[in-house]
């Protein structure tokens, strides 16, 4: 029989998305099939522009002589060199308010201290701009670049689960989370959803809906490196189809920038911000890397 600690150290040693999905339940056959297509980058124009980044990841391994314990695992950087023509920033889900103060003073303080100088130097730069901010607002901006048909927009539902029982309505009622008497004021502050003044798309920067429309948008472009900012980062950041777990999956190397994001916290966690931390530390360890916005900034070539 295969001792247990070998097992665990054969996971160590596999490819990040290889770890990602063990470590998940996510099988190499559940990755899409386009992610093993050959595909002619040459197509493309690689502007003389690059970017200088090292990203952020976590090691799963330790130092030679070291113990096999977690607290000797840590950080490392790789160092790219990479086209500007094959980059995006999306920016998702960046609303124009929370109805959580503290959130939301947050993702302001963000937004205008370092999204401004981020946004501003990377329009200069000529990286792509992808804005994500949710599909009920994506599918009504001028800027919807429309790669998606409404049947894929709003798929059928399998009759599995039960419609009943994925609304919780009928005989599965009783399971339902108890009415919260302030929901309604709840959606009084933060509906609709729109993106925020300073995150506003220009001319010529894609609106995306899905996750699968950002991938047909870069397959046009050509890109293949995103980096992400936007909200929450223990929420949207993770669970969107079109963020940072669903495009590493799709084969896209995905960096979070960590100084341009932030989490929804409670009263245990917030002293700390250990729910956005904790996050950011979730997509180092498993595929992704962070980097922060100024050395976003700092790492253009300025060859245009």
């Amino acid at each position: 029989m295969k001792n247990k600690s070998n097992s665990r150290r054969e996971f160590l040693k596999k490819t990040s998305l290889g770890s990602l999905g063990t470590a998940l339940g996510i099988s190499a056959a559940s990755v899409p099939a386009f992610a093993d297509q050959t595909f002619d980058t040459s197509a493309h124009s690689v502007s003389a522009e690059t970017l200088h980044l090292k990203p952020r990841y976590h090691r799963w391994h330790v130092n030679a002589g070291d113990e096999w314990l977690e607290k000797n695992t840590g950080y490392n950087q790789l160092d790219w060199n990479i086209p500007v023509s094959q980059c995006a920033l999306v920016l998702l889900d960046v609303w124009s308010r929370h109805y959580l103060k503290e959130p939301n003073d947050r993702a302001e303080k963000i937004i205008n201290e370092k999204y401004a100088p981020l946004l501003k130097k990377c329009r200069e730069s000529g990286m792509a701009i992808i804005h994500a901010p949710s599909p009920q607002v994506a599918v009504k901006h001028p800027n919807w670049i429309k790669l998606i048909s409404e049947e894929e927009l709003y798929p059928r539902q399998d009759v599995w689960p039960p419609k009943e029982f994925r609304g919780l309505s009928g005989p599965y009622k009783n399971y339902r989370r108890p009415f919260e008497p302030r929901e309604i004021e709840i959606q009084q502050m933060v509906n609709p959803h729109l993106i925020h003044p300073a995150a506003m798309p220009k001319e010529g920067e894609a609106v995306i809906a899905t996750g699968e429309e950002m991938h047909r948008y870069c397959k046009q472009k050509g890109i293949l490196f995103l980096f992400m900012a936007g909200f929450n980062t223990n929420a949207c950041m993770i669970t969107r189809d079109y963020g940072a777990l669903q495009m590493n999956y799709r084969g896209y190397q995905v960096s979070v920038i960590r100084d341009c994001t932030t989490g929804m916290e409670n009263k245990q966690t917030q002293a700390e911000l250990r729910q956005t931390n904790g996050a950011l530390l979730f997509f180092e360890m498993f595929g992704q890397y962070t980097v922060t916005s100024d050395e976003i900034v700092s790492g253009f070539s300025g060859k245009v």
